[in-house]
């Protein structure tokens, strides 16, 4: 008689591969993927990277140990995604290619510039991108590297519009990375989707650019009234069938079930609706994506971190998919 173990023939499992073995084993990656900072010498289809970066932030700090603790919680996905039936990494190469780490973080412009040449690197390897931030300023450094080429849509599930402008000084922080990245050409506000939006304001034209811009803009109270699935098919045929950015704000999630972020605001969206909002992106052209906002410091128990992570295996499900499709 076969011992089990999990669901598994006990014989049939191979521990020489590390996503078999024992979850609390072993040095923290990405999904316990292969840890390559060498990217370039055998680049994979998907790189999974992070970016320990939080000077950006306007309230609470620590974003900057997102990555670290995102990839810890990230060790208890398994291979397959039951729901979709999703295989990630059969479908295609993925390697957690490290952090894009700044060597002089106190000066927000100069080490934005630090990440986009980082990505700069991971857009001619032909590696498609999944990002754990940091704050949400990092958001446009990447569009700067990923749609150099000619302004892309974008999917952007958050509390907020981060359309924002200039705030005590400076433009270049987490409130307002989708305004720059409009600015300077890298995202079409004609195919930008925002899910999600919710909370108090300092003036009522806060996110006024979003709609003068002419982004579709999906109040939380539309989610609700509607239905997360027609929210997010209406989103889906907002931005059409060209190339799209996907930007996961962890502060789109419910204080209740995602304490740990610096900008938390009450009556947000649940882990189902989320999950089932990133599944229906299957088949999209997902040039790129990120998961921004997890703050350690404030979380409890690991729960956004885990959260975070999870959101962070759907989008590369579907990454993956598109990536085997084309």
């Amino acid at each position: 008689m076969v011992a089990k173990t999990g669901g598994q023939d006990q014989e049939k499992l191979d521990f020489d591969d590390p996503m078999q073995r024992p979850r609390f084993t072993g040095l923290a990656s990405f999904f316990r993927l292969p840890y390559d900072e060498d990217f370039e010498t055998d680049p994979p289809d998907i790189g999974v990277i992070g970016v320990p970066y939080d000077m950006g932030v306007t309230n609470r700090p620590g974003p900057r140990h997102g990555p670290r603790e995102v990839r810890n919680q990230s060790s208890l996905m398994r291979r397959i995604n039951q729901a979709t039936g999703a295989s990630p990494f059969e479908d295609c190469r993925v390697s957690d290619i490290g952090d894009a780490w700044v060597r002089k973080p106190y000066e927000l412009e100069g080490a934005h510039r630090e990440i986009q040449a980082v990505f700069d690197r991971v857009k001619a390897a032909g590696i498609v991108p999944l990002t754990c931030g940091g704050d949400h300023s990092i958001s446009l450094p990447i569009l700067r590297a990923l749609a150099k080429d000619g302004p892309v849509g974008m999917i952007h599930i958050d509390a907020h519009c981060d359309t924002g402008d200039d705030y005590m000084g400076s433009r270049f922080h987490h409130g307002a990375p989708f305004k720059i990245a409009v600015d300077e050409g890298l995202l079409d506000p004609k195919r930008t989707a925002q899910i999600g939006i919710r909370g108090s304001l300092y003036d009522q034209g806060m996110w006024q650019f979003s709609y003068d811009s002419g982004m579709r803009v999906m109040m939380i109270e539309e989610v609700e009234e509607n239905g997360w699935k027609k929210c997010i098919e209406d989103a889906k045929a907002f931005v059409g069938d060209g190339p799209i950015y996907v930007s996961f704000d962890i502060d789109s999630l419910d204080p209740a079930i995602a304490p740990g972020t610096g900008t938390p605001e009450a009556g947000g969206l649940t882990m189902r609706e989320a999950q089932g909002m990133v599944r229906a992106l299957a088949g999209m052209d997902i040039i790129g994506a990120d998961m921004v906002e997890v703050s350690p410091p404030y979380d409890t128990g690991g729960v956004t971190a885990l959260n975070g992570a999870t959101i962070m295996f759907e989008l590369l499900c579907v990454m993956a998919k598109g990536r085997k499709a084309g």
